[in-house]
């Protein structure tokens, strides 16, 4: 059975039956706990727990570190957004570390922007070094993906579209809540893998709800195999693997999208967002997000994320 691992302030923690267990280890950084997984394995089987409610959790995985995503890697998502499946290549994108925020903790919307995104997503974990040119294949993939959590790979619309750049509408401060747990996988985990469902809600309202089998284009098998050609990757590094649709984000109708390639980028821009404005759907002040991602019979389950949105004043 994978084990969840959770990070307060000052320690970290297991899940046990009646709530947590401190981790006897000198690991300050999610790199260094996965090096010592005998003090994890030694927690589990501790008597002496406290409430898992009783802990002010934060990221499990600290920063500094890579935070890599795949872009439009669900048919759903893809279909949102006016592309065709069947073609769509695998792409990515990076995010800074310093994106990274806890579970619980507030999402910040900077003053400038006004079209403030959801997109829940499966982390996985790097557990091992990759230098560029490594093998990996369906028999040691488990080897290099040591757990995985929940993300949301917050997106400042209005930035990322009008410049095509995700680095920056992607990578301001709590734009990449993690956690509560790092689920750390075991013999046969990853195999219950397509089994995930992701769901987002805001303020109780479904937006996402989709299982990974069926949907996901490019699986983490694939993506590794892609990255390691160009990528060194380490330990604790974090890689997103893409959201399913129901995002607030649209593509216009095909007739409307036709139209606007014909105006100059100023114009077209301005006319799309003006259109945007009309969408309930992007974030407001005060919004509570809720992430949950977990196999339906609850085999793996990476927990429940519960962030606010902050408007900058």
């Amino acid at each position: 059975m994978s084990i969840s691992v959770f990070r307060s302030t000052d320690s970290w923690w297991v899940k046990t039956p009646d709530g947590a267990a401190e981790i006897d280890t000198p690991a300050t950084t999610t790199a260094e706990l996965l090096r010592d997984r005998a003090a994890v394995s030694a927690a589990v089987i501790e008597r002496t727990s406290v409430p898992l409610e009783s802990l002010d959790l934060v990221s499990p995985v600290t920063a500094p570190c890579r935070v890599v995503a795949q872009m439009t890697n669900y048919v759903s998502h893809v279909t949102d957004s006016g592309m065709d499946p069947k073609t769509v290549p695998m792409t990515f994108f990076r995010k800074t570390s310093g994106s990274i925020s806890g579970p619980f903790g507030d999402v910040i919307k900077p003053d400038h922007v006004r079209f403030l995104d959801y997109e829940v997503e499966i982390g996985l974990v790097i557990g091992r070094s990759i230098p560029v040119g490594t093998i990996i294949d369906e028999n040691n993939i488990v080897d290099y993906i040591a757990g995985l959590v929940v993300t949301n790979d917050v997106s400042a619309r209005d930035v990322q579209l009008p410049k095509t750049q995700f680095y920056e509408a992607k990578s301001y401060p709590t734009f990449t809540p993690v956690g509560p747990s790092l689920v750390l996988l075991e013999e046969g985990d990853l195999k219950r893998f397509d089994d995930l469902r992701l769901q987002l809600r805001v303020n109780g309202q479904i937006r996402q709800n989709m299982t990974v089998r069926g949907d996901m284009i490019y699986g983490p098998l694939s993506a590794l195999q892609a990255l390691t050609k160009f990528q060194r990757l380490d330990e604790g590094d974090l890689i997103l693997t893409g959201t399913p649709g129901g995002t607030a984000l649209k593509a216009p109708a095909k007739p409307i999208e036709i139209l606007a390639s014909l105006l100059p980028p100023a114009v077209k821009w301005k006319s799309f967002f003006s259109a945007q404005a009309k969408n309930p759907n992007y974030l407001q002040d005060g919004d509570l997000m809720e992430l949950s991602i977990a196999t339906d019979d609850g085999h793996l389950d990476l927990g429940t994320q519960r962030t606010v949105v902050r408007f900058t004043r």
